[in-house]
C-alpha cells in the first residue's frame, strides 16, 4: 500500500505564512511532503478530493479538561478524543485538575501512557503547585528537563505572590511557560456571575471582574522583575485587556487567551438561570464583550480555547449558585469562531492563527503549520454549510453547552493527524 496521500483542490489556509490560495498537499507517512500548487503525486498515491473546501492546519486547544483520571462517568481519554477529532482539534492540552492531580513527572506519564491510542495528541499540563493547593512549587526544573513545556493550576490562581515570584524565577531558567487563571479567591470564590445589575436582580452573588484584572496586574508587576513566559490562561474583560496591551507595549514576555463562550455570549445567556452558561470566569457584559472582540482584532488576545470541561448532569441540574462552572467546547469552538468571519469582525487566517500557529509557538510545536517536513496534522473544513447546535448530536458524552439551538455557519468535514483520517463527516 502506497505510504502517499494527496489532497487535491482544496482552499490551503495557513496562517503562520500567510497562505490562501487553492492547491495541493501531499501527505507522506506522518508528515507533510509537500504543498501547494497542483501536484504531481506518485501513481499508487491515495487521493482525496477536498472540492474546493478549507483545509487548514488540525486546531490546537490550550485548555481542554477531561475526566480521566478519576472521573470516567464526565468523560474518557477515548471520548475526548473523538470529540475533539469531529471538532477538528488534532491536539489538546490537559489542564491537571484530575483525580490524582497530575503534579509530578511519574502522573504526568501515567496520563501520556493513557493516551497513545486516543485518536488526537494530547498534551498533559503539569500543576505549578502541588496538590494545587497554592503552597508549594512542583518540581518545574524536572518536568521542564522531561520536555515538559507549561505548567498551569488549572481553574485555580497561585494566589500567594511571594511563591508567584519563586515560580517566576524558577520558571525562566528553564523558559518554561507559566498559564495563569486569573482570580483573586476572597473576590470570586462565593459568587457564580458577573457581579452588576443583572446580578442583583436574579438575586445571585456576583463576582467582579476587578477579581480576574487585580492578579493580572500583580503577576505583570512580579514579571518586570522576574521575566518569565507568561500566559493569562482567559481574559474576559476590558480592564485586563489594557493590562495586557500595556504589557506587550513595554516588550514582557506576556500572552492571553480567551474562550470562545466569552467572545460569543455575554451575562444575559443566564436570565433563565441556564446552568450550561456557568462559567469560571462567569460570562461578562456585552461591553466587555466587544471589548474582547477588539482584542482579538488587534492582537492583545493571541489564543482562541476552548475551555471544554465536561459536567454530569447531576452536576448541572441544580440550582444556579450551586451548580460547578464548565462548559463543553471542542466540537463547537471552530464553527462558533467563524462567526467572527462570517460577521466580518476578523479575517479568517486571523481567527485559524489562534488556534494553530500561535499556540504552536506559545508551546514550542512542529504542528500548526502547513510546511514541508511538519506533522500531517490537518483540518478540513466546510466554511459556509449551515447547521444548528444539537447537544444530541456532539460526540461528547457529557451535553453541557451553552450554544444549544445556536446557528452556526461551518462543519468539520474530515481530521487528520499524523497523516491518519480520524474524523469523517457522514450525513
Amino acid at each position: 500500500m502506497s505510504d502517499f496521500t494527496l489532497y487535491k483542490n482544496a482552499r490551503l489556509l495557513d496562517p503562520e505564512s500567510g497562505l490562501d490560495q487553492p492547491g495541493d498537499i501531499l501527505i507522506e507517512g506522518h508528515s507533510i511532503a509537500r504543498v501547494g500548487g497542483q501536484i504531481d503525486a506518485p501513481k499508487d498515491a491515495k487521493v482525496v478530493d477536498c472540492a474546493g473546501k478549507c483545509l487548514c492546519p488540525g486546531l490546537i486547544d490550550m485548555r481542554v479538561f477531561v475526566g480521566i483520571p478519576g472521573a470516567d462517568y464526565r468523560d474518557t481519554i477515548e471520548n475526548t478524543g473523538e470529540s475533539a477529532a469531529a471538532g477538528g482539534v488534532t491536539t489538546v492540552c490537559v489542564q491537571p485538575v484530575t483525580d490524582p492531580i497530575i503534579d509530578d513527572l511519574g502522573r504526568v506519564e501515567f496520563l501520556a501512557s493513557r493516551t497513545t491510542k486516543a485518536k488526537v495528541n494530547f498534551i498533559p499540563f503539569p500543576a505549578i503547585t502541588k496538590q494545587l493547593s497554592g503552597k508549594q512549587m512542583t518540581e518545574i526544573g524536572l518536568m521542564s528537563k522531561n520536555g515538559i513545556k507549561a505548567f498551569t493550576d488549572g481553574n485555580k490562581s497561585v494566589a500567594n505572590p511571594a511563591l508567584m515570584t519563586r515560580v517566576l524565577k524558577y520558571a525562566s531558567m528553564f523558559d518554561a511557560l507559566i498559564i495563569q487563571h486569573l482570580a483573586v479567591p476572597e473576590l470570586s470564590e462565593s459568587g457564580c456571575m458577573n457581579a452588576g445589575a443583572l446580578a442583583t436582580r436574579l438575586g445571585l452573588p456576583g463576582i467582579p471582574t476587578a477579581a480576574e484584572t487585580i492578579m493580572l496586574e500583580r503577576d505583570i508587576r512580579l514579571l518586570r522583575s522576574n521575566p518569565c513566559r507568561y500566559h493569562a490562561a482567559q481574559i474576559t474583560c476590558q480592564d485586563s485587556i489594557e493590562v495586557v496591551a500595556a504589557a506587550k507595549r513595554d516588550k514582557l514576555p506576556v500572552t492571553a487567551g480567551v474562550a470562545v463562550p466569552h467572545f460569543s455570549l455575554n451575562e444575559y445567556a443566564i436570565e433563565e438561570y441556564r446552568t450550561f452558561t456557568k462559567l469560571s470566569p462567569p460570562l461578562r457584559s456585552e461591553e466587555d464583550r466587544v471589548a474582547v472582540l477588539g482584542a482579538l482584532k488587534d492582537g492583545t488576545i493571541d489564543v482562541i480555547v476552548s475551555g471544554h470541561d465536561p459536567e454530569d448532569p447531576e452536576s448541572k441540574r441544580v440550582p444556579y449558585q450551586e451548580a460547578e462552572a464548565g462548559v463543553v467546547g471542542l466540537e463547537t469552538m471552530l464553527p462558533v469562531s467563524l462567526e467572527l468571519y462570517h460577521n466580518g469582525s476578523l479575517p479568517l487566517l486571523d481567527i485559524l492563527a489562534k488556534m494553530t500557529c500561535n499556540p504552536a509557538r506559545l508551546m514550542g510545536l512542529e504542528t500548526g503549520a502547513l510546511k514541508e517536513g511538519a506533522p500531517a496534522d490537518l483540518c478540513l473544513f466546510d466554511l459556509d454549510a449551515p447547521n444548528r447546535v444539537d447537544p444530541e448530536n456532539m460526540v461528547s458524552l457529557t451535553k453541557n453547552t451553552p450554544f444549544d439551538g445556536r446557528p452556526i455557519q461551518g462543519r468539520v468535514l474530515r481530521t487528520i493527524v499524523s497523516g491518519k483520517t480520524v474524523f469523517e463527516y457522514s450525513v
